[in-house]
């Protein structure tokens, strides 16, 4: 059973990291005088996503697979998003 735990708190993991970079990117000043240091801690925020999903797609099961390429293709669209307005 400690296999079928570890898979779960891989995937919580990966899910928290894309739940925190969504709440990162609503609360980005856009004009703000601390724009550029709260894009720098979105972009080490989306690394650290990543590397949680690709962790935890080594050990996913076929569902959490599903929702953890879900998660990687919202990262792109994140990370699409904000490239598009700095």
């Amino acid at each position: 059973m400690p296999y079928h735990k570890n898979k779960q708190q891989a995937y919580q993991a990966a899910e928290q990291s894309v739940t925190e970079i969504q709440n990162t990117i609503n609360e980005l000043v856009l004009d703000g005088a601390s724009y550029g240091s709260q894009l720098a801690h979105l972009k080490n925020e989306v690394n650290e996503a990543y590397q949680q999903i690709e962790n935890a797609l080594e050990v996913a099961s076929e569902t959490q697979r599903a929702q953890l390429q879900q998660f990687k293709s919202d990262l792109s669209s994140i990370v699409s998003e904000v490239n598009g307005q700095s």
